[in-house]
């Protein structure tokens, strides 16, 4: 009967998951010719810089998030439940936004003629060059997805009996030393939660990249819309790129897994 209640859902994950991937991967190990082959993989080496470039900025954007994350999980979960509630209902108030509408808000606070720019035009300071760079690409995916690092570790940190520092205050450790043999390892399932939340969109995105970064930072996401959706166009390739970051993608959560295995302290 179990199994019977079953089919709807196995039949949905197979027309709208398994099919799409079967889809996806039949074009990239074909040619518009019809041909089966590697041809694809093979033309990706014109594009090692984008994937490096992708890779490098969803690594400094997801540090960023962990370095700001971090601190602010653990002070929000010392305070009291009300303080609680309002400070995530302010960090959830620009996710009801359009993703769209916020990274365009940042279009105009980052431009030449924007507010920060006219701000220290106005203290008589020069004005930066800010927008259409690959700071202000990171910058747009740290504040887009900071949301996604904080709440994880949060609510993990939120879960650690206050009886396991106490204890560990009795037995003589200061409050660094319960952070560092307490506090974090309990936390580190909140830890690589946040990270692959974070990295995952950070390494595929391609609005930010578009509007933050002028098209000048070419990004995977921007790569496979030029393929799907531009002027290049090349369903094969496109899929290609498509798999290979999805493979990429899945090794780096596959890592950060095994290293939680060896690190996660079950909690009572």
């Amino acid at each position: 009967m179990s199994r019977r209640l079953a089919l709807p859902y196995a039949f949905w994950m197979a027309l709208f998951v398994v099919a799409p991937l079967v889809i996806v991967l039949f074009y990239a190990l074909t040619t518009e010719a019809g041909g089966f082959g590697l041809e694809n993989f093979i033309k990706l080496q014109v594009y090692v810089p984008v994937f490096l470039r992708s890779l490098w900025l969803a690594f400094i954007a997801t540090v960023l998030c962990l370095l700001i994350g971090y601190p602010a999980a653990y002070i929000l979960s010392r305070e009291t439940p009300s303080v609680q509630n309002s400070a995530i209902l302010l960090m959830m108030l620009p996710m009801w936004m359009n993703f769209l509408l916020r990274t365009y808000a940042w279009m105009s606070i980052l431009e030449d003629q924007g507010l920060i720019n006219n701000l220290l035009r106005s203290l008589r300071l020069p004005a930066l060059n800010m927008i259409n760079t690959q700071g202000a690409v990171v910058l747009g995916m740290v504040y887009n997805y900071l949301p996604f690092m904080i709440l994880p570790i949060f609510t993990i940190i939120q879960k650690i009996p206050p009886s396991m520092t106490e204890a560990a205050q009795d037995l003589g450790a200061n409050s660094r030393r319960v952070f560092r043999r307490v506090v974090f390892p309990l936390s580190l399932p909140g830890v690589l939660s946040g990270v692959t939340m974070v990295f995952v969109p950070s390494v595929s995105t391609f609005v930010i990249s578009k509007l933050l970064g002028g098209g000048k930072q070419l990004l995977l996401g921007d790569l496979i819309e030029m393929q799907f959706l531009g002027g290049a166009y090349n369903l094969h390739l496109g899929s290609m790129i498509s798999i290979v970051m999805m493979l990429i993608v899945l090794a780096g959560i596959q890592i950060m897994n095994r290293f939680g295995s060896r690190e996660e302290v079950a909690l009572p």
